[in-house]
């Protein structure tokens, strides 16, 4: 059972993780479908994925810590598992769409990150079940638990934003190599209106009729 410090440390976490996830939700049914969006489906499902699991990850081993006479050792280790496992089908997913295969290297960082963070979270839950009260496992979980929680705002953000924000993508634009996000095509927006216009400008031509 957890207890003292790392006790309000899970609860924290828990409030949280339950809040941002609740956050994602509203923020995933409000943001906009735009068709000249410049990431593929598969590369939004993946940020989608990570985001929601790297919450679920949180909330899931905080609220199991809270429970009285439980520990978050089996919880750390199935969700580091869980994991592990959508991580490698996010893997299979750029790697079975062959026009989608180039963007694979740029997510690299995100799928490497990922991997680390549930694999030493496995390691921390099976240090855990073995020996319930070592205080290392504990703390290595907890500190896995908010790199979770700050890998799913960062995976939420550019999900949202749909564009990339990690630290190799961000260095990448302030030295010019990538060009910054600059919205929809030029015209795209108000080819509509304009057209409508050009239709109304038209038909009140006397040269017209």
């Amino acid at each position: 059972m957890v207890s003292g410090t790392y006790r309000e440390v899970l609860a924290a976490l828990a409030t949280s993780s339950a809040g941002l996830t609740g956050l994602l939700f509203v923020a995933l049914s409000m943001a906009p479908r735009r068709s000249w969006t410049s990431s593929p489906a598969v590369i939004r499902q993946v940020r989608a994925a990570a985001a929601l699991l790297a919450f679920v990850n949180t909330l899931a081993v905080s609220l199991y810590g809270l429970v009285p006479g439980d520990g978050i050792g089996y919880p750390a280790a199935v969700m580091g598992v869980l994991g592990i496992a959508v991580t490698a089908a996010g893997i299979r997913s750029f790697i079975s769409v062959p026009e989608v295969r180039r963007h694979l290297r740029q997510q690299l960082a995100l799928i490497v990150l990922l991997l680390l963070t549930f694999g030493f979270e496995l390691a921390g839950g099976i240090n855990l079940i073995v020996n319930p009260g070592s205080i290392g496992g504990l703390k290595l979980v907890c500190n896995l638990l908010v790199v979770s929680l700050i890998i799913g705002v960062a995976r939420a953000w550019e999900l949202v934003n749909d564009r990339e924000t990690g630290i190799v993508s961000s260095l990448a634009v302030l030295t010019g190599h990538v060009p910054p996000f600059a919205g929809p095509p030029a015209g795209a927006a108000d080819a509509g209106p304009r057209e409508s216009g050009d239709t109304r400008e038209a038909s009140d031509d006397p040269a017209a009729s």
